[in-house]
Parts: structure tokens; C-alpha cells; sequence
């Protein structure tokens, strides 16, 4: 009888540890699916706001995906460079030699990142060059907006650099 509970037991918690495993990816897909909706109803809404024409549409999106293309290669080296960093950080050497280490990374990816942001503003002035005057000037008026939405939802940040660095806000 012992042996049978024994066994009965073993068996439950593996199939419910089994169960946890299957559900997980449900909950990812599930995430995904959520997070991909709301990219496509906030690219909808900023597709409405400019009144883009189709042909707008089409070339923003090819704009975009070549972005991504010339971005993808760099992110990877970004990412790559910063496991490098974590792994230096988590390692046992000296800590001389860790900073060392850590300041040559540091460059690297200061210009790995400028690399990445110059195929950004290159991306978005192709962008902009497919807009007629006014939708540049409403495009202009959201980027205003959002770092103004950025800016107030980060007030940490603000806070710290008007502290720290002398900084007055209404001095702007």
C-alpha cells in the first residue's frame, strides 16, 4: 500500500510539473499576441494621425523593414558585447583587469550604439522625405508630445540630473 502511495504521489508531481511546462508557452504566445495587437493599433493610430496615403503606407513600411535589416546585425553585436560585460562582472578575476576589460566593452559599445542611432535618424529622414509639409509638421508635433509624455512619466530621472548636474527645468 505504501509502495502504491509512493508511486502515486511521484507520478501526480510529475504530471503536474508537466502541465506547468505546457502551459507556459500559452501564456508566451498569448503575451505575444497582445504585444503584437497593440504595435499594430499604435502603428493603425500614427498611420490615421499622419493620414498617410497608401503609397505612403507601403513605402514607410519597406523604409522599416530595411531599417530593421541594416539594425539587426548591430543589435546583435550590442547584445553580445553586453553578455560579454555580464560575464566579465561575474567572473573571479582581479578587479583591475575586470575594469580594464569592462572600459574597452564600454567603448565598443558607445560606438556600436552611435552606429545604431545614425541608421535611425537616417532611417527617419527617409521617412520624413515621403511626407507632404503638413504631415511633417503633425509628425513633428507628436515627437513634441511624446518626449513631453516621456519627460513626465520619468521624473526620477529628471530629478537625479537636475540634482546632480545643476540643471534647472525652468531654464529651459
Amino acid at each position: 500500500m505504501k509502495k502504491l502511495l509512493v508511486l502515486v504521489s511521484v507520478l501526480s508531481i510529475m504530471l503536474s510539473a508537466n502541465a506547468v511546462e505546457q502551459a507556459k508557452p500559452a501564456n508566451v504566445s498569448e503575451n505575444q499576441k497582445r504585444i503584437q495587437e497593440h504595435r499594430m493599433n499604435r502603428d493603425l493610430a500614427f498611420e490615421k494621425r499622419l493620414n498617410l496615403t497608401e503609397v505612403q503606407k507601403l513605402k514607410a513600411r519597406d523604409i522599416r523593414k530595411k531599417g530593421h535589416e541594416k539594425l539587426a546585425p548591430i543589435v546583435e553585436q550590442i547584445r553580445a558585447k553586453k553578455q560579454e560585460a555580464e560575464m566579465i562582472r561575474r567572473s573571479r578575476m582581479a578587479v583591475q583587469m575586470q575594469e580594464e576589460k569592462l572600459a574597452v566593452i564600454d567603448a565598443e559599445l558607445k560606438i556600436l550604439e552611435n552606429k545604431a542611432q545614425s541608421i535611425r535618424k537616417a532611417n527617419m529622414k527617409e521617412f520624413e522625405s515621403i511626407l507632404t509639409r503638413e504631415q511633417r509638421r503633425t509628425l513633428k508635433q507628436m515627437k513634441k508630445e511624446g518626449r513631453k509624455r516621456y519627460h513626465d512619466s520619468h521624473p526620477v530621472t529628471r530629478a537625479h540630473l537636475y540634482k546632480n548636474f545643476g540643471c534647472n527645468p525652468q531654464n529651459k
